[in-house]
């Protein structure tokens, strides 16, 4: 009993050595790779998917677009950016532009643009002319967009106080003539009951009632000289003008500017109230047609120590005030909310040349806020238990300006943005959404606080349809810090279907160097005048791009593991098929 008791001590003590060595030794390698890590300047972010829990349908809430200047729609850049952006969506993209009734003669400039679908005869008669109308919506429609129509602004004809009526923005006054209220509120009406059924006999009738009619752009501010009981008579007005036309058009407003803003916040209360209550303008009786409600969302990026910092956290806040006012009316709390305007700042004609502050537009900086911004607004849309669905981004493209001169816009001369390319990337996502969570998520309520401030945003959003899935993933900082560490992603996704043994992947990437004309037009030294073979390479270099070549990987009990690094400001789509 004893040589066995022996024995026994023996081997448990071997035992006991063996796995304190085998401790030392775990512990040596988790140091190491630590170490090695940190030598790297990489942090290990685990991102965990379930692709067994649903959470609900991903809209394509991003598929909105806008603009200020309509006439730019139908020119040579134009018309091919709205055929890109068209194809961006499994749904029609929305597209919402100022101006539709502005009087001029369709020559663009900055923040201008006009139609002059209404003059008035030397008797007073109203004469309608649509041609450019014309011109802007069947760009739409042959792409196969949709019109979200913004009814404005005010003719010159109409105007309460017309001269100066064209602004020469950024040199005189920007809210003139075309601003003001109408001084007859029967012909203001009848104008758009005539736009609506022109649209009717151009297009047809169930084409036009698939389209948003809104009316009017952020009455809370410049843009509408008049009072909010004022705005409300508009909107009376020109709602039962489109009603007249078309009974089951989808109408809507007020468009306000950021709730987050106190007086923005009572303008849309006091909206909502008198839609709810309010003695009808229009008809005399109680509360005014409402299918959707929009308000506006921006950011704030400032020049601090020399480089951008982004304000996330005004973005966030304008979404979350907004939500809360909309859910505060039972009545209106399941209507859909469209933001139609949602931007990192509010002035898309704000070149970076001039306005510092706004030189995240060209690179990767602009497409890694524009992801966590959406992932966010989802979550506050499910917060406040509303029904979002719209976020619009107001940009498009400038023609004959600089090459990559930061205005805010998808692209420049016919060279796609990096931005653009998150929007291909969202275009790629689709079925529904499904868990995905983060170690390196900064929380929603800390970004409403302070937004990304101390540590970055390292965080996904993933879908799952029958026969695949997708994940998004970013890297965020509000700071532009181009030499900020990359950080080490560990994609863990778990619940995939018994089929989905062989999968292959697809793993796409927006950075420095991935889907970035603009890195490479300062490769080339910044030329404003490329030649044919460099203007080539640009579009190339526009467009969305691989990280690497579609590779098969093999499930192990419906769980996969993938591992890369992500830069500070890179997003990636990761597409699995099986």
């Amino acid at each position: 009993m004893r040589v066995n008791r022996d024995i026994g001590g023996l081997i448990f003590s071997i035992m006991n050595r063996a796995f304190c060595v085998l401790k030392i030794l775990l512990s040596a390698a988790f140091v190491f790779f630590s170490v090695h890590s940190f030598l790297l300047g990489q942090e290990l972010v685990i991102i965990q998917v379930h692709a067994d829990h649903t959470l609900a349908p991903l809209k394509p809430v991003w598929a909105y677009f806008g603009y200020d200047e309509p006439n730019y729609t139908y020119a040579p850049h134009g018309r091919e950016l709205i055929e890109e952006i068209a194809a961006l969506s499994p749904v029609p993209v929305q597209i919402r532009t100022h101006n539709l009734l502005t009087t001029g003669d369709g020559t663009p400039a900055l923040k201008w643009g006009s139609t002059n679908a209404y003059t008035e005869d030397a008797s007073g008669h109203p004469v309608y002319d649509w041609k450019i109308v014309d011109r802007i919506l069947d760009t739409y429609l042959q792409a196969g967009a949709k019109p979200f129509v913004e009814i404005g602004f005010m003719p010159e004809a109409l105007s309460t106080h017309p001269l100066p009526y064209q602004h020469h923005w950024p040199k005189d006054e920007l809210y003139v003539g075309w601003t003001y209220p109408p001084r007859d509120y029967q012909k203001w009406s009848e104008l758009v009951y005539q736009l609506v059924s022109h649209c009717i006999a151009r297009y047809g009738k169930t084409e036009t009632e698939s389209w948003s009619w809104e009316v009017w752009n952020e009455p809370n501010i410049g843009y509408w000289h008049g009072t909010p009981e004022e705005y409300d008579q508009l909107y009376d007005y020109s709602v039962d003008a489109v009603r007249r036309a078309l009974p089951n058009a989808r109408v809507g407003g007020p468009a306000t500017t950021g709730p987050a803003s106190t007086t923005a916040a009572a303008f849309l209360k006091q909206f909502l109230e008198h839609c709810a209550r309010g003695k009808n303008f229009a008809t005399g009786k109680n509360g005014a047609p409402l299918d959707f409600i929009s308000f506006h969302a921006k950011g704030s990026p400032q020049v601090v120590d020399g480089r951008v910092r982004m304000g996330l956290a005004n973005n966030l806040c304008d979404v979350d005030e907004g939500l809360a006012i909309v859910a505060s009316f039972p009545e209106f709390a399941h209507l859909p909310v469209v933001l139609s305007e949602s931007d990192p700042e509010g002035c898309a004609a704000c070149s970076a040349r001039v306005y510092p502050q706004n030189a995240y537009r060209n690179g990767p900086l602009y497409p890694a806020y524009t992801a966590t911004a959406i992932r966010n607004m989802l979550d506050l849309n499910q917060r406040h238990r509303t029904n979002l669905a719209g976020i619009l981004t107001w940009a498009f493209e400038f023609e004959d300006q600089p090459y990559f001169d930061g205005f805010r816009t998808l692209a420049t001369n016919g060279v796609d943005k990096p931005v653009l390319n998150l929007f291909r990337m969202l275009s790629l996502m689709s079925g529904d959404r499904v868990e995905a969570s983060s170690n390196g998520r900064v929380d929603l309520d800390e970004i409403l606080r302070s937004g990304v401030r101390a540590a970055a945003d390292v965080d996904a959003m993933a879908a799952r349809s029958e026969h695949g899935m997708t994940v998004l993933l970013w890297n965020y900082h509000d700071n532009n810090d181009e030499a900020a560490p990359e950080s080490s992603v560990q994609l863990n996704i778990a619940g995939l279907p018994a089929s989905s043994e062989k999968i292959v992947v697809h793993h796409y990437r927006i950075d420095r160097d991935h889907s970035n004309a603009y890195t490479l037009w300062k490769k080339l030294g910044s030329p404003q005048d490329p030649d044919a073979e460099q203007y080539a390479t640009l579009k190339a270099a526009g467009q969305l791009q691989l990280l690497e070549s579609p590779r098969w990987v093999q499930s192990k009990n419906g769980d996969l593991v993938l591992s890369f690094p992500l830069p500070r400001q890179a997003v990636s789509l990761v597409k699995l098929e099986w």
